[in-house]
């Protein structure tokens, strides 16, 4: 026995390091091909940093159905990853560990997906070879990741197309479809802190990968035991292409098809409409600006935000949900009389928005709002211009995630249209999209990404289901079926439009989301989430989950529970009768109405809790704006209490 392993040993022995931590350092040291990893190993048993390397090595980071994410950025960094100093401070070398996003784990995911899409490939007898799209966020590592996974995947016999710069994810959705590729990978870890990144995966539809392919994938990656390969004969070899400003332009002019009333929207900037924009460090302005400028809308942007760093220094997380970070945006607009801020998040997925309200006050918006305030408008919208007809509306669908707010659903249903529940990832609202494609008879379908977005409207229109919008209430929307993940990009378009038109009537977007509320109920929702970090978190995390599927609660804040669902063990239907996949998440309804939703972060260290609570007015009624003032107030508070209670309940079941 090595001395490094005797220590390793003992420190399991002494209860300082988890056995599987030991085996998977045991495993990295001998599969691994850089010197890093035994370097920084041994630095951290010298420190004695077992905590540190619990974190890192307690398991294998999971390649799950949508890919790989995980710290790139140990909470200590060794002299062997610190190198040599590096641009914004980064350190030379990824986090070495099997529970990391790293070269390592890079180099298994993309040999593991390769050999996936090319025996797929292989079996539907396709011409030529297979494809895939490589887009990358600014966060740190993201270009080395993005430069590693095409070396990896054209050597083993696969074309590549990357950009020449950080995209978007929803562009990366949409140029999978353009270039008809076998699959797409995005480098990004959307959100997340700035020590973290990811590696998402998407199929020949430009979807995040479902079953069959999920399981299919996942299987072949966990069989890669190394980082090292040997490369195909150089004949065989894929070719490596940069794409350019064609496919900005493409996806562009895609996106000005989302905008329904283009003389409306020309009047905007005349009728003194003015927005502050920023992308958090993120990509965003790559295609918002250019589009705004398209579409003639006067804007300013925060330009400390403006600089691609991986960082995101002035704020404390890149996430648009948050108001501070878009604190500087607000102030920006509180300075320049701006009606509307709008943020994206690093790799521009997410979308969040801060709104002037009557008091002229800047007001946050919650993701369920603004994609209510997008329903809304475009059902209105596509009504008054005679696309949604009496006819036809029932081959219209609103899709939106099980948690996020049922006015969607209200406002779906007044006019006839399908209002489709998905789980909780836009990985099943692709799905639903792939599923309507799917349902055009077969002579369109082979042309159908080539078309114009008029005429696959007609298709759907005519044939199967035409997607007016979704999304879900953390803050990701998409308004069509060009791209098969949320976009900020497109979500930005549209929101623009809602508010031209609230601007349009002389009322701010506040008082429009009032309207809305008073004609289809006053929805409110409220989210929470607690933080459970490495190994220790987990086991945590675990415990919750399997204590409230096992001992649900028999009443909550004073109201008795009245029934639970279990998606994890019961079987549940969507409204087109397609079975909703088995996830850990339960559902608990209140006998006054209230409800709350229970589920684990499939991408953070947290427990999510989903709180909801409702007042309709009477039949043919809507509600006055002293009744309405009275009900936010009553319902505010009680879903506050409610929240007291969860937090509380949780003390317990972990003690």
């Amino acid at each position: 026995m090595s001395d490094l392993s005797l220590r390793l040993s003992q420190a399991v022995s002494a209860g300082s390091l988890l056995a599987s931590s030991a085996k998977n350092i045991e495993q990295l040291l001998a599969r691994g091909s850089s010197p890093t990893y035994a370097q920084s190993v041994e630095e951290l048993v010298t420190k004695g940093a077992w905590e540190e390397l619990n974190d890192r090595f307690f398991k294998t980071l999971a390649f799950g159905t949508g890919g790989l994410r995980g710290r790139t950025i140990g909470k200590i960094v060794t002299a062997a990853e610190q190198g040599e100093p590096q641009p914004l401070g980064r350190p030379q070398r990824p986090c070495v560990g099997t529970n990391a996003m790293n070269y390592y784990n890079i180099s298994r995911a993309t040999q593991g997906l390769i050999a996936y899409a090319k025996e797929w490939f292989a079996k539907n007898n396709l011409p030529g070879r297979p494809s895939i799209v490589i887009a990358h966020d600014t966060r740190h590592f993201s270009k080395d990741f993005t430069e590693l996974t095409a070396k990896v995947a054209a050597e083993n016999g696969v074309d590549v197309f990357i950009f020449a710069g950080p995209r978007s994810t929803p562009q990366l959705s949409f140029t999978v479809r353009m270039v008809k590729a076998s699959a797409g990978i995005v480098i990004t870890a959307s959100h997340n802190p700035p020590h973290d990144n990811g590696y998402k995966v998407y199929f020949s539809d430009g979807a995040q990968v479902v079953e069959p392919h999920a399981s299919g994938i996942i299987a072949k990656v966990n069989a890669v035991e190394s980082d090292v390969y040997q490369p195909v004969a150089a004949d065989q070899q894929g070719q490596i292409t940069v794409l350019g400003k064609e496919a900005d332009d493409a996806y562009m002019a895609r996106l000005e098809t989302l905008v329904l009333d283009r003389p409306m929207v020309a009047d905007a900037a005349r009728s003194g409409l003015k927005i502050v924009f920023t992308s958090i460090h993120g990509t965003g302005g790559i295609i918002i600006k250019p589009m705004l400028d398209r579409l003639g809308f006067r804007y300013l942007t925060v330009a400390e935000q403006e600089v691609e760093d991986g960082r995101f220094p002035t704020v404390k997380s890149p996430n648009p949900e948050n108001a501070e970070a878009l604190a500087q945006a607000t102030a920006l607009a509180e300075k320049e009389s701006a009606d509307l801020v709008i943020a994206t998040d690093p790799d521009c997925d997410r979308m969040g928005v801060a709104a002037r309200n009557s008091s002229g006050q800047m007001e946050l918006l919650t993701g369920n709002q603004i994609g209510s305030l997008m329903a809304y408008y475009r059902v209105q919208k596509l009504l008054a211009n005679g696309v949604i007809t009496p006819a036809n509306a029932s081959r219209c669908v609103i899709v939106k995630t099980l948690v996020t707010t049922d006015l969607q659903k209200a406002i779906a249903e007044k006019h006839g249209l399908r209002c489709v529940e998905t789980l909780t990832g836009f990985k099943y609202i692709g799905e639903k999209l792939g599923k309507y494609e799917a349902a055009l008879p077969a002579s369109e379908r082979v042309k159908y990404r080539d078309l114009s977005e008029l005429e696959t409207r007609n298709l759907r229109l005519t044939h199967s289901s035409y997607y007016v919008c979704g999304g879900e209430e953390s803050y990701g929307y998409s308004a069509a079926d060009f791209v098969r993940d949320k976009d900020g990009n497109g979500a930005t378009v549209v929101f623009a439009e809602v508010a031209a038109y609230a601007k349009s009537r002389g009322l701010t977007l506040v008082d429009l989301l009032d309207e809305v509320y008073s004609t289809y109920g006053f929805y409110l929702e409220k989210n929470g989430s607690l933080t459970f970090e490495g190994a220790d978190g987990a086991a945590k995390i675990q415990r919750l989950v399997e204590s409230y599927a096992g001992q649900p609660p028999a009443n909550a804040d004073g109201s008795a529970v009245t029934g639970t669902r279990n998606f994890a063990t019961e079987t549940f239907k969507d409204v087109e009768g397609d079975t909703i996949p088995k996830e850990k998440m339960l559902m608990i309804d209140l006998a006054d109405g209230r409800r709350v939703a229970v589920r684990p972060s499939g991408t953070e260290p947290k427990i999510k809790f989903y709180m909801y609570a409702r007042r309709s007015p009477a039949a043919g009624q809507a509600f006055t704006s002293a009744e309405l003032a009275s009900i936010k107030a009553e319902v505010k508070a009680s879903l506050e209490r409610l929240w007291t209670w969860v937090q509380a309940d949780v003390d317990q079941r972990l003690r």
